[in-house]
This record gives C-alpha cells, sequence and structure tokens, in this order.
C-alpha cells in the first residue's frame, strides 16, 4: 500500500511540474544575458555588439566609425 500511494504521489508531482512548465510559468535558471523583443538594447550594448561586428569583418571602419557616431550622438 505504502508503494502505490509513493507511486501517486511521485505522479501528482510530475503531472504538476509538466503543467507548469507547458502553461508557461516555468523560471529561468542562469540569469543570461538574453534581450527580449520589447527591451531596446542600451547605447553600451550597441556600441559593444557594434566592435563585434568590426572586429569579425562584418563592417569596415569607415562603417564602424559612422555607426558609432550615430549612436553616441542619440
Amino acid at each position: 500500500m505504502k508503494t502505490l500511494s509513493t507511486k501517486w504521489a511521485v505522479l501528482v508531482a510530475t503531472s504538476g511540474v509538466i503543467g507548469c512548465l507547458l502553461s508557461g510559468c516555468a523560471w529561468s535558471i542562469g540569469g543570461g544575458k538574453e534581450r527580449t523583443l520589447t527591451t531596446r538594447p542600451t547605447r553600451g550594448e550597441e556600441l559593444i555588439d557594434l566592435k563585434k561586428a568590426r572586429d569579425h569583418g562584418a563592417i569596415t571602419e569607415d562603417e564602424y566609425q559612422a555607426q558609432r557616431k550615430r549612436i553616441l550622438d542619440k
């Protein structure tokens, strides 16, 4: 009898966790620096992203300087 109630307790707890995850009330673990679509990046974040683009060759030095000036002039 004790084994049956333990199995039911595990089933109920597991169902609760799965239901919570599927309903969108999941919690975040780790606290990463991910941006949401509704949040605008800060000037600092924009400058960091811009520098990364230049460092990886995605934009030229001239493009970098022009965009950097645009960000700083906001």
